[in-house]
């Protein structure tokens, strides 16, 4: 007799299920142990948004607040134009700012704000500045009451960050706006 070294193909697929059986016989299922995630509703979710961005606003905030005070106030000379050097920068970069040799690459417009909310402002400002690294940006402070040109130099030198800062020359904005130099960190 001679032995088949193929065995008979429909033999083979009517034992494929006992013997998958006989494999896993001992092997018992798993219990499912895995808490499912938590499913919103689009109303929950964009709850959750709204708050997240309202903390995301409120933490960049905090983060860009300067504590300027009302308090210190600077001497400045009222007959020569507003200016301003830090003890350690170089008094010859104001001398630039002065002749309008560093455009302005951040704009500040205050026009109609509130002391208080200039600060935060002018916080942010510098802040953004040295986050893009921006070496002059200028501050529109307008003429008005003169509450915020008398104020904006008052806290601009309690500011760390703060080379010094110019009168703007008559393109930028002559008596109404300052140039400011910030220092790159």
């Amino acid at each position: 007799m001679k032995k088949k070294l193929f065995p008979d193909v429909n033999s083979k697929v009517e034992d494929e299920p006992d013997l998958f059986q006989n494999e896993f016989k001992d092997i018992a299922p798993l219990k499912q142990d895995k808490i499912p995630p938590q499913r919103y509703s689009s109303k929950q979710k964009s709850g959750l948004k709204e708050k997240n961005q309202q903390n995301l606003a409120q933490m960049k905030q905090a983060s860009a607040a300067f504590e300027f005070s009302d308090g210190f106030e600077g001497h400045f000379d009222i007959d020569a134009p507003l200016k301003y050097v830090q003890d350690d920068a170089n008094s010859h970069e104001i001398k630039r700012l002065r002749r309008g040799d560093y455009p302005p690459d951040l704009i500040l417009d205050l026009h109609g704000f509130t002391k208080d909310d200039a600060k935060l402002e002018i916080a942010a400002l510098i802040q953004a500045a040295q986050k893009q690294h921006v070496y002059c940006v200028q501050i529109m402070h307008g003429k008005g009451t003169y509450a915020l040109k008398k104020a904006i130099p008052n806290w601009l030198i309690q500011h760390p960050n703060v080379l010094g800062f110019h009168q703007a020359p008559k393109e930028w904005g002559g008596q109404s706006a300052l140039l400011i130099l910030i220092e790159q960190i």
